[in-house]
């Protein structure tokens, strides 16, 4: 079940990834972010109901919930016109909290793959928090990059491969989602700078665009 909510976030990272670059329109964006927050609150409550007191089963549930806050906070602004400044804030709250389950995932589930990815979400949480929460328009267009391109690396691909049991070679694939993070978000920091240097009013999404 969290594989299938997985391959949710994925989509709507890419939908938010595309509404921050000014390819998906506001409140058609707001609908299917309240499709995947419902579905990741419904999810880790299932989860956890049917744990059974297993304090593992519990945690692993538990960080679900960070994202589908969020994607309910998100729809809901997006809806009504909220000011982005407290789902900005929030979104420091998650990037600091994604550090702690990048730590269970590497140290007590050894699962590096997924330490890895939850180090993904830290970083794209503090730039929600950098453009969301203090404002720093000039990072739109990386931010949707990033965004974009996260919920493929982080959400689709990985849910799809987890569904068909071709989620294989652990190691290996740490080391190529690491590698991966490093030259493709290095590498887009140079070319969106000219987006960067633009009028804020040319480079992003209004205030009352809220996405995430």
């Amino acid at each position: 079940m969290a594989n299938v909510g997985l391959l949710f976030v994925g989509a709507v990272l890419y939908i938010n990834g595309l509404l921050l670059l000014g390819k998906v329109e506001a409140r058609s964006a707001a609908v299917f972010n309240l499709f995947v927050g419902a579905l990741q609150v419904l999810t880790p409550t299932y989860l956890i109901f049917v744990a059974d007191n297993d304090p593992k089963k519990i945690l692993a549930a538990s960080g679900l919930y960070l994202f589908g806050f969020t994607y309910l906070y998100v729809g809901i602004g997006l809806l009504i016109v909220l000011d982005t400044t407290g789902v900005g804030y929030y979104s420091l709250f998650v990037a600091i909290a994604a550090l702690g389950y990048s730590f269970v995932n590497f140290r007590l589930v050894k699962d590096n793959p997924f330490g890895v990815i939850w180090l993904y979400w830290s970083f794209l949480w503090l730039l929600f928090f950098l453009l969301l929460g203090l404002k720093k328009e000039a990072l739109t267009a990386y931010t949707g990059w990033v965004t974009a391109i996260e919920g493929w690396v982080t959400g689709v691909i990985p849910a799809a491969l987890l569904l068909s049991g071709y989620w294989k070679h652990p190691d290996e694939t740490a080391i190529a989602l690491g590698a991966f993070a490093v030259v493709v978000f290095g590498a887009l920091w140079p070319l969106t700078r000219n987006t960067r240097n633009r009028p804020a009013s040319a480079a992003s999404t209004t205030e009352s665009s809220t996405p995430t």
